[in-house]
């Protein structure tokens, strides 16, 4: 084997080792693990989603085998059907006061558990989480034991305070319905922003809030210029959460509850989709229907990230 000697002074030229580099054993570590990932994705996201925008176009009924190409007919048949501007004002009746009263309430309970010194913390942060935990078919049903005109729990209490038994019907009023669906749904949703706002907060140097208080700062000013600031990411992924939930999720809520009534005017666009859908057998229309609500979800959460940078939030 011939070799050249190392000369003295000159440095050696490391031999590039044989089999597999380091850089290449990275690649295919990330591919491993990558691929598959991305398969489920496409096959439970992305197929769905175009094989969905297929049906939006045919009449298909969703029982044969036919599906006759309609073109935008189901389209058109949206535009002047009422009842889908009914749900989507509904649908973001819902989130305007999610977002402030999830949102809101969150932040609240998660300054006061962290920033002032209360005993049993640990305990209240559980009892505002169990409600995540539930699923939302027993918060329905929960609920309309408790709005139940006869033996529930809210007429009882207000019964206490007339002289003659409260007989409300609270679900069941076409005005009163909808106000009826935000109790639960905040209820619902409290927890996880809590959960997540606690996190932000306590990874918040307590260097900042003593000096600020050495400086005389009150705690509104500390809370208006450390925690909302420092915080403000994880608000922001909880304002998006909250939204996406809502316009992609409140169909359960409000089909254990109203099934979209009285007359309706509980109607959101993912129970309306589930009623032309599952209940009149209209599946072109409803995939209609799905592609709207993907086309609204992605504007919104594109308009809500444009208006809640950290540079414009700041300015404003």
């Amino acid at each position: 084997m011939n070799s050249t000697p190392p000369v003295l002074g000159v440095p050696v030229k490391p031999e590039a080792p044989r089999g597999f580099t380091w850089k290449k054993k990275r690649n295919m570590f990330m591919f491993v693990f990558t691929v598959p990932t991305l398969l489920f994705f496409c096959l439970f996201m992305i197929y769905p989603i175009f094989h969905g925008l297929y049906f939006s176009f045919t009449d298909w009924s969703g029982g044969s085998e036919t599906k006759n190409f309609i073109g935008f007919d189901n389209y058109k048949e949206m535009l002047n059907d009422p009842i889908i501007g009914t749900a989507i004002v509904n649908d973001y009746f819902l989130v305007f006061w999610k977002v402030i009263g999830i949102v809101g309430l969150g932040v609240l309970f998660a300054v006061v558990l962290t920033r002032f010194r209360l005993r049993g913390t640990v305990f209240f942060r559980s009892v505002f989480f169990i409600p995540n935990i539930l699923s939302v078919v027993v918060i329905g049903v929960l609920w309309n034991y408790i709005y139940n005109p006869s033996i529930g729990f809210l007429n009882s209490f207000l019964s206490l305070f007339t002289s003659e038994n409260v007989q409300t019907p609270w679900l069941g009023d076409t005005k009163l319905a909808i106000w009826m669906l935000l109790p639960p749904s905040i209820w619902a949703g409290i927890g996880f922003v809590m959960i997540l706002v606690i996190a932000a907060i306590l990874n918040i140097p307590k260097d900042l809030y003593e000096a600020a208080s050495i400086d005389g700062a009150q705690e509104w000013q500390q809370f208006c210029r450390i925690t909302m600031p420092l915080a403000w990411e994880q608000i922001k992924v909880s304002i998006l959460w909250v939204v996406m939930t809502t316009l992609n999720g409140s169909f359960v809520i409000v089909w254990m509850m109203t099934e979209g009534g009285p007359d309706n005017s509980t109607q959101v666009m993912g129970s309306y989709l589930y009623q032309m859908g599952f209940r009149q057998y209209h599946f072109g229309y409803a995939s209609a229907i799905g592609v709207l609500i993907l086309i609204l979800s992605l504007i919104t959460t594109l308009a809500l990230q444009r208006l809640m940078r950290r540079d414009v939030v700041e300015l404003a």
